[in-house]
């Protein structure tokens, strides 16, 4: 099994030429960062990732999270040492508030670093991503007394967060939660319930962990509007801030998953549990969506760091595997896979799509630092709404092409990726709950199709569609053969949208998957047409050795994403406008 590599140039030519990362600087909360100290910090988190993380992935497989008989959890081996070496590091902590010991840097950066860590080892990688989420919320919700008693351990690592959202019969049906929170005498809450699928919910890689706690009290209405926020932690806190006794909530039990092993998969039980309210009672689903757009993003990373890891792993194994003749060999001797050109095809078609995934993430994380950084109001105001657009598209574009290209990772090695001790089928068994956790993607279809489409009645997903176009028509000369798809797959999202906006209700869901699979690969084709015009422009102007082999690629990447890709999403068209009546027809029977 290949070691991970962590792809420092491709990460550094969409954060400098696509999502033009350095615009960024001219916000008053990012005038310090250089773009020389950008290219050193992924450097030196490539190396810390490959050397310190990546090696935990197969034994975290191998060896899983086990509850012990008193409840506590034990990660496996090397887990422990890796968090630790990562809080020491401060890798964590890079994007967040400097006022609570962050560094300060935008969240594009910390999403780069971000899918170094998912690649390494996706199931670690829940730990601080959860953990980055509670400190998010409790940064835009919760009191300053609050922020100051809990935010800067969270933001070093030396305490992590969880999400406490689903229970048994309240999954994607968030309003019919029944955990209880019943209002002490001393402003506290006394929180009772069952959680499940509490992602990190007990472990041993750090000493206390901030619970945040959807509940209902005693008085709320049914239904989302009824539900408050807590914050629970496992060890409450003495005056002067130091542990103090336990609180009263258990790891019950681990979940037995498909893949992420390394994650303890908790259901917690809170009996009379303390709790902190953030905010003002029934306002927590406002507060947990703010952790839930973040952790979306998130998600959607790591379809695209999977895939990146799935794809090295392929090409080692394509270059190291010899199979069958090729003309140009004598008889009888064998050529190495990646000869063959349908394994070209496929490593060809992962490549791509990462390359497309990773603009598309990352122009979602400026979009995001714009939104809530920009000094002016106007850029504020058009980068909420583009990431509230691009939102649903990287989370579930992404991690739907987490599974098919991991996939095509199993396929690369034949009857070896089937084996598990070459490790390619993990990476197709971890990224498998992607598409499910943090909303599945087919409410990020309904969220894109009944509230983002309607934003301005059309009018934002139009004008990112006028981007693209406008990508399409700035290609030059060398480059003019990529226009004509790119126009064509405009033309469609915009004929696709249109019917959607006309046609409500059922009509319209029943097309919103195949709409979000169609607009994302059309978005993605615009920002592959930008990079592959910015590679031809700095090939012309002289480029030469590793520099030029490495921009003539891109050039090959995209013309095989636009030409190719992009007009087999066509054929999605009637699918988005043939309305309800199909698969209302249909009566399922066993």
């Amino acid at each position: 099994m290949s070691d991970y590599r962590a792809p420092v140039e491709d990460m550094a030519f969409v954060l400098q030429h696509v999502v033009n990362v350095d615009q960024l600087q001219s916000h008053q909360a990012f005038n310090h960062v250089e773009a020389t100290e950008i290219a050193g910090i992924l450097e030196e988190a490539g190396r810390f990732f490959s050397e310190v993380v990546a090696p935990t992935n197969r034994t975290g497989d191998i060896q899983g999270s086990r509850r012990n008989n008193d409840g506590s959890v034990t990660t496996p081996d090397g887990i422990v040492e890796a968090y630790q070496k990562l809080v020491e590091a401060g890798w964590g902590a890079i994007s967040f508030d400097p006022e609570y010991g962050g560094g300060g840097f935008p969240l594009t950066i910390g999403l780069a670093i971000q899918e170094m860590l998912t690649s390494a080892n996706m199931g670690f990688s829940l730990c601080p991503l959860l953990t980055q989420g509670a400190v998010h919320l409790l940064a835009e919700h919760a009191s300053e007394a609050q922020k100051l008693a809990w935010v800067p351990k969270m933001v070093s690592g030396e305490w992590t967060g969880t999400m406490n959202l689903t229970e048994p019969q309240a999954g994607s049906d968030v309003g019919a939660l029944t955990t209880k929170a019943v209002r002490n005498d001393d402003g506290t809450y006394a929180i009772s319930g069952q959680k499940i699928f509490i992602t990190w919910g007990e472990h041993d890689v750090a000493e206390n962990i901030i619970h945040l706690v959807l509940a209902r009290t005693a008085d709320a209405p049914p239904g989302t509007k009824g539900i408050s926020v807590f914050i629970v932690p496992k060890f409450l806190l003495n005056n002067d801030g130091t542990l103090g006794q336990a609180n009263s909530l258990e790891c019950v039990s681990l979940e037995h998953k498909l893949g992420i092993h390394c994650s303890p998969t908790a259901v917690m039980s809170f009996e009379d549990a303390t709790g902190y309210l953030i905010g003002e009672e029934q306002t927590g689903m406002r507060s947990m969506f703010t952790m839930m757009n973040n952790a979306r993003l998130s998600v959607g990373l790591e379809g695209l760091a999977l895939a990146e890891r799935s794809y090295q792993q392929a090409v080692q194994y394509s270059l190291d595997r010899t199979q069958g003749g090729r003309p140009d060999l004598p008889k009888g001797e064998a050529a190495p896979i990646v000869e063959h050109p349908d394994v070209r095809r496929m490593l060809i078609t992962m490549k791509a799509y990462i390359e497309a995934m990773r603009s598309l993430c990352y122009l979602n994380a400026k979009a995001m630092d714009d939104a809530h950084h920009a000094d002016d109001a106007m850029v504020r105001s058009s980068g909420q709404e583009l990431a509230e657009v691009l939102t649903p598209l990287s989370k579930a574009w992404c991690t739907d092409l987490g599974n098919e290209l991991t996939s095509i990772g199993v396929q690369v090695h034949g009857g070896m990726g089937f084996i598990e001790e070459t490790g390619a089928a993990q990476h197709y068994r971890d990224i498998r709950i992607g598409g499910i956790y943090e909303g599945t993607n087919g409410i990020q279809a309904i969220d894109l199709v009944g509230r983002k489409l309607s934003m301005r009645d059309g009018a934002a997903v139009d004008e990112l569609l006028d981007q693209t176009q406008a990508y399409a028509e700035a290609l030059g000369d060398s480059l003019s053969a990529l226009a004509k798809p790119l126009t064509e797959g405009v033309a469609a999202c915009r004929e696709s949208s249109a019917w959607l906006l006309a046609n409500r209700g059922d009509a319209a869901l029943a097309g919103a998957t195949p709409y979000l699979r169609l607009l994302s690969t059309v978005v993605a084709g615009g920002l592959m047409a930008k990079g592959a015009a910015i590679a031809q422009a700095e090939i012309a102007a002289g480029a030469t050795g590793d520099r030029a082999e490495f921009l003539s690629q891109k050039l090959v990447t995209a013309t095989f994403f636009i030409e190719q890709l992009v007009p087999a999403q066509l054929g999605l068209m009637p699918s988005i406008m043939s309305g309800n009546d199909v698969l209302a027809n249909f009566h399922p029977a066993v």
